[in-house]
């Protein structure tokens, strides 16, 4: 497992993995701080470019940093480059999902001379200032695979409640079906997993006061002339398509990939045309 040194002194992790060709892709996970084994091959994107998987400070087999303030996520961001020296890389192509997205924003926001191409797999959107209206996140859920499911009356009344400010510890758990597309086995197994191996610390910080700038971050987007894929699930409540859209606008030169029938981990509902999306893009 390689290992290299940020700039407060904290070892940070990175896996590789593929047998494609060309420089590896930067991927960036979301949880927030969550251990990024989660991200896997991507559905096989592996196969087709080389994969980096950083694992962000004190997640996976990162150490922990002597401060945690520096969980929060522009704080983040000189690891990333610390990383794209490390490899030797001038350019690096940069791939966050959900959460990382936020970091991959910040990175654009500080460094975008070093990004080439820009991939945002159903991004969270703090970082750009975007907020999604509660009702986006209904008409995600309202799918119509979803609405004779068992547990969709229960799932949907916790996900009113959010909708409406009214969340609690409970409401939040109910929702997990609405970010999968299809909530069977393998997706309880993941989601129950991905409880396990995010740093609960963090994540309270990542998101915390000042991490992010909306304003200075989008006026970066509006000069950034480089190519932006961004990726979204027709049924993920937690990045809609019309956020994924807003978020698609930003950009001179971005695309907006829709996947039916997926949620907020479209790698898993549809890896061939995950794959295919992606990897022609990054080709």
């Amino acid at each position: 497992m390689p290992t290299f040194t940020a700039p407060d002194g904290t070892e940070l992790a990175y896996h590789l993995s593929g047998s494609g060709s060309g420089e590896p892709l930067l991927c960036l996970p979301g949880g927030p701080l969550q251990d990024s084994a989660y991200l896997g091959d991507l559905g096989g994107l592996a196969a087709r470019r080389p994969l980096v998987r950083l694992d962000l400070r004190g997640t996976g087999d990162s150490a922990a940093p002597d401060d945690p303030a520096s969980f929060r996520c522009d704080r983040l961001v000189e690891d990333v480059e610390a990383l794209r020296a490390h490899l030797g890389l001038e350019t690096v192509d940069v791939l966050g999902h959900s959460a990382g997205a936020n970091l991959a924003a910040l990175y654009v926001t500080r460094h975008a001379e070093r990004v080439g191409r820009l991939v945002l797999v159903t991004p969270g959107a703090a970082a750009a200032g975007l907020d999604t209206p509660g009702e986006e996140r209904l008409a995600a859920a309202r799918q119509p695979w979803r609405t004779q499911e068992p547990w969709f009356a229960e799932a949907y009344t916790a996900l009113e409640e959010l909708a409406a400010g009214r969340g609690s510890a409970a409401a939040f758990a109910a929702v997990a079906p609405f970010f999968h597309g299809t909530w069977d086995e393998a997706a309880r197994e993941r989601h129950a997993e991905s409880d396990r191996r995010r740093n609960a610390e963090g994540a309270a910080v990542y998101g915390a006061e000042g991490a992010y700038e909306p304003a200075a971050t989008r006026a970066v987007f509006a000069a950034f002339r480089r190519p932006v894929l961004v990726v979204a699930g027709e049924g993920d409540a937690n990045t809609p398509v019309p956020t994924a859209a807003a978020y698609a606008a930003l950009f001179p030169e971005a695309e907006l990939a829709v996947l039916p029938g997926a949620g907020h981990f479209p790698w898993h509902d549809d890896a061939e045309w995950f794959v295919e999306k992606v990897g022609a893009f990054v080709a």
